[in-house]
């Protein structure tokens, strides 16, 4: 399944719309606040497919019965551009266990031609776990696959939610494809195209080196 949070009316749009606008991507910071904040709205949503149970809770007056969740997420994503994402989900999810993949692009011949690396891996036991892997761009969807096989070193989850920003037809497809299970797709947007340098477009550009600076 997949689900485009930006086909509904929400604020989820206006910074959506300033993480892509020319302009005030120029401003670091908000850049990072507001992919930060994106997060926060992608937790709330994905807060609503979680395992639920009636709970007791003791306040100053008397006791109040309400329904909490069972058990958080595993919060995972791709160094560096998906760490602001990440921590909006962080904000939300805060007791939640969190894992880190660096994966790179590597060029093999010219900027047109790369393959994906996996680096380095930083995890907790994923086993029965819910997983929820967050990076800005699912662009090809190599890197996501690749960091989702990696982390099955860890267990397997009994479920896994990708998070990401903007996605391309192209990136959905491949992880739909590659990623067995239970998999559920969140994106912000779909865009069409992709460049012969695999970048969405319209897209946002390279969303950390907006968030970090040029590498």
């Amino acid at each position: 399944m997949v689900h485009e949070l930006g086909k509904e009316n929400s604020i989820f749009n206006e910074f959506l719309r300033q993480v892509r606008d020319v302009h005030i991507q120029k401003d670091r910071m908000r850049m990072r606040r507001n992919m930060e904040r994106l997060g926060e709205i992608f937790a709330y949503e994905i807060s609503k497919t979680m395992d639920y149970e009636p709970e007791e809770v003791k306040t100053p007056l008397g006791t109040a019965d309400m329904n909490l969740m069972t058990q958080m997420p595993v919060l995972a994503t791709i160094m560096r551009a998906g760490l602001p994402f990440h921590q909006g989900f962080l904000n939300y999810y805060d007791s939640a266990d969190s894992a880190f993949v660096s994966a790179y692009r590597q060029h093999v011949k010219n900027e047109d031609e790369f393959e994906v690396k996996v680096e380095y891996l930083s995890s907790p036991s994923l086993e029965d776990q819910i997983l929820v892997m967050a990076d800005p761009m699912l662009a090809t969807g190599s890197s996501m696959v690749l960091a989702h096989n990696a982390l099955l070193e860890k267990g397997n989850p009994k479920h896994v939610h990708v998070a990401a920003l903007l996605a391309s037809k192209e990136g959905i497809s491949h992880v739909k494809k590659n990623l067995a299970g239970n998999l559920t797709l969140w994106v912000g947007a779909i865009d069409d195209e992709l460049t012969a340098q695999s970048y969405i477009v319209p897209g946002l550009g390279d969303a950390g080196d907006l968030c970090y600076g040029t590498k």
